[in-house]
């Protein structure tokens, strides 16, 4: 389920990864990284899926989903 998953913030990812914000946005294009925007429009990534191999696609979250639904 999408409310059990961790989620993590652009910069967050970022220092995970050590990676640039235009990285990650990059990867967010690419489809190689999965996301979610709160009901306010900020980036959650989903942090089980920065450690996936960037070259396998992921499938983006069908919905988005409410602050509500993050915590």
């Amino acid at each position: 389920m999408l409310g059990d998953r961790e989620t993590v913030s652009i910069a967050e990812a970022c220092a995970h990864v050590g990676v640039s914000r235009r990285t990650i946005y990059n990867w967010i294009a690419d489809g190689k990284v999965e996301y979610v925007r709160t009901a306010g429009g900020a980036v959650r990534i989903f942090s089980d899926t920065l450690w996936r191999r960037p070259d396998v696609p992921v499938r983006r979250t069908p919905r988005p989903l409410a602050v509500s639904d993050l915590q």
